[in-house]
């Protein structure tokens, strides 16, 4: 009888977030096809990620050598990006979108579970064939790659003027249309509007990604790489945040350090950008 080891710290059940399962599959997708394609140059390979996803396959593409694009939230937008690289002679090796939609290969240009769950099946055999683990992959990837730790949640609101004042607030927030440099003591690099079609990063300050001025959407790009988008529910009386913190791999921080200090940057989203005590119509999460 074989016997294997069990790191204590790993028992137990743990429920993994769709960003979470977005950066092992990704992983697994990568790691399993370059063993099978080690000479496919790299140029022509892909993968995707809604806007309001982790960009930890960003990081991956970047330290792997191969192409990462992110799109608009919705799998319509990845599936016709993917359709039009395969058109091209591309390799479209993994999409995906934070709130539990993957796409594994390029056979269903769409959102699939099933072909989501023979994958993670397939990682599984192979981590725990090593004595791994998928808690023991993430915290390989983080270490590899740099921690993406990410906290998104909602805010309530049924009242349209006040959900356009609280983003308005924000296009004049130090002046006319001006945005915040700062949030409490977090310096703020960059602002992408797709509401209007604003971007402080690109050369000719318009966005890459499609707008929309049917719907409120603001991304702030922190000094200190997190990346933080307000934008309202097309379906629903929400106002939505979504953050990552990104670190340096370098840097060699711990995983309860930079989980505090995104805590702390939501806290400050909170007031100065969502600010309950001027929009008392803007009602906490229940």
């Amino acid at each position: 009888m074989r016997t294997v080891k069990v790191n204590l710290l790993y028992c137990g059940w743990r429920v993994f977030s769709g960003n979470e399962i977005g950066a092992f599959l990704g992983w697994w997708c990568w790691t399993s096809w370059r063993q099978k394609h080690p000479q496919v140059n790299l140029s022509d390979v892909y993968m995707m990620a809604s806007t309001v996803s982790s960009k930890i396959l960003e990081a991956i593409a970047q330290a792997e050598g191969f192409n990462f694009i992110e799109t608009l939230t919705g799998f319509k937008w990845m599936g016709n990006v993917a359709d039009k690289l395969l058109s091209e002679g591309k390799h479209v090796l993994f999409a995906f979108e934070e709130a539990i939609g993957y796409m594994c290969g390029s056979t269903v240009l769409d959102k699939d579970g099933v072909t989501a769950a023979a994958v993670v099946a397939e990682l599984v055999n192979h981590l725990y064939s090593n004595q791994g683990s998928l808690s023991q992959q993430l915290d390989i990837i983080y270490k590899r790659y740099g921690y993406h730790l990410c906290q998104n949640s909602y805010f309530l609101c049924h009242d349209a003027d006040t959900i356009k004042a609280m983003f308005d607030r924000l296009r004049d927030f130090e002046g006319t249309g001006t945005y915040p440099t700062k949030c409490g003591e977090f310096a703020i690099l960059h602002v992408r509007d797709l509401t209007i079609g604003y971007d402080s990063e690109t050369e000719d300050k318009r966005p890459t990604l499609p707008t929309s001025k049917s719907s409120q959407m603001i991304t702030f790009k922190f000094e200190n790489g997190c990346v933080a988008t307000l934008r309202t529910s097309g379906t629903e009386p929400k106002i939505k945040y979504y953050t990552e913190l990104r670190t340096d791999p370098k840097k060699n921080l711990q995983f309860d350090e930079v989980k505090a200090q995104l805590q702390e940057i939501v806290q400050n989203i909170v007031t100065h950008f969502y600010c309950p005590k001027l929009f008392p119509k803007i009602l906490p999460r229940q």
